[in-house]
């Protein structure tokens, strides 16, 4: 069969291609001169100007004022008008949602905690309860939100809109999820597995690793396996939800209670080790306390590294990763120190010699990710705007 030839590039085309592509510059690197972006296009001066002119006639862009020139008069300078599409991103936690403002341009908006009513819950409510107090922190008026982005603990089943391996989202509807949540809060909405989430955001701040495993240790357990900077997800979406495995003869041995990985280093089994030495400990958050700082912690490191080491061996031996990181709350609290002790259980106890590291985002791990997801579908949104 033939080859046909490649005809002349057609100039609507050509223009959208401009347009994007120097108002992805404006997006990504701020404001900038008609000199600048003609230079960082290679487009000339006209073309630059016309081009200009569309996405201001558009409500794209608008002048940000003006710079001095050595030689000749200042110039203009434009930047893109992303605060008309912004969106809102959100972590669901047992009690309450963290939450801030997202626009394309990536503006450090506000950190809002809201805690939610024990009863009277609903999937509807908490988020917006949410978007409401992440607007009022940074000043902007909901109807700007077209958006939102939220990490929850469970898994988005492609395609069906269905959540299954669900954890603390009292009163969330199962079936319908997003579209029920679409209907009533307006704008779109992105739902995302929390560990997935805090992988985004690990990748983030690691830039060339983009072949980890995270282990994200929380209220559940849950591995997100990033492969050639991509989350793996899995068919049902369901990938690495590792707390339902049963454990090992080996993990027995450690916790002969523990009938599964969540019932061996979740947040229950965490809070259980932490009392046996402190029984003043009731909670969560209070074994998290004594994890990170006090006499005990190097005690308490030292039991919780064999049961992370056993979690890591199937992990290890299905995926094969360059590195594993060691995220959530639990890992976030031990640290480097105990990671270093989890690797050399390993390398002591089995054949692995994979690099087990802490965590680098220790912070709102989920809401960093979800924050990076939304705005980069929000400066796609903003970008197709473009005729």
């Amino acid at each position: 069969m033939a080859l046909a030839l490649a005809g002349p590039g057609r100039p609507g085309f050509l223009r959208s291609m401009n347009d994007r592509a120097a108002l992805g510059l404006l997006i990504s690197q701020g404001p900038m001169t008609r000199a600048q972006i003609g230079e960082a296009t290679g487009l000339s001066g006209p073309t630059t100007s016309q081009l200009i002119a569309r996405l201001s006639q558009a409500g794209l862009v608008d002048e940000a004022g003006r710079v001095s020139a050595a030689h000749g008069p200042s110039a203009v300078v434009y930047r893109a008008s992303t605060e008309t599409s912004c969106g809102v991103a959100a972590h669901v936690l047992p009690d309450q949602i963290v939450a801030r403002l997202v626009d394309p341009a990536g503006e450090p908006y506000p950190i809002v905690e809201v805690r939610l009513p024990a009863k009277g819950r609903s999937g509807v409510h908490d988020l917006g309860t949410a978007i409401d107090a992440a607007c009022a922190a940074a000043d902007r008026q909901r109807d700007r939100v077209v958006a939102i982005c939220v990490g929850v603990p469970g898994a988005v089943v492609p395609g069906s809109d269905e959540l299954h391996f669900v954890g603390p989202l009292r009163g969330w509807p199962r079936h319908a999820v997003r579209a029920q949540l679409e209907e009533h809060l307006g704008g779109s909405v992105l739902i995302e597995n929390d560990a997935n989430l805090a992988a985004v955001a690990e990748a983030r701040v690691r830039p060339g690793e983009d072949d980890f495993a995270l282990l994200w240790q929380g209220e559940g357990l849950a591995v997100a396996s990033v492969t050639d900077g991509r989350v793996h997800r899995g068919a049902s979406g369901g990938a690495g939800e590792i707390g339902y495995v049963p454990t090992s003869r080996a993990a027995a041995a450690i916790d002969p209670q523990a009938a599964d990985m969540q019932a061996l280093a979740g947040a229950a089994a965490v809070t259980k080790l932490v009392r046996a030495y402190r029984p003043s400990t009731r909670t969560f958050d209070s074994a998290l306390a004594a994890i990170r700082a006090g006499s005990l912690r190097p005690t308490l490191l030292a039991e919780l590294a064999p049961r992370v080491a056993e979690i890591l061996g199937p992990v290890i031996a299905v995926l094969d990763p360059a590195r594993i990181i060691l995220g959530g709350p639990t890992g976030a609290a031990c640290g480097p120190e105990g990671a270093g002790l989890v690797q050399a259980h390993l390398r002591r106890t089995t054949p692995w010699r994979t690099p087990v590291v802490a965590t680098a985002v220790w912070e709102h791990p989920v809401l960093d990710g979800a924050a990076l997801t939304l705005a980069h579908h929000l400066t796609e949104q903003f970008l197709g705007r473009i005729d």
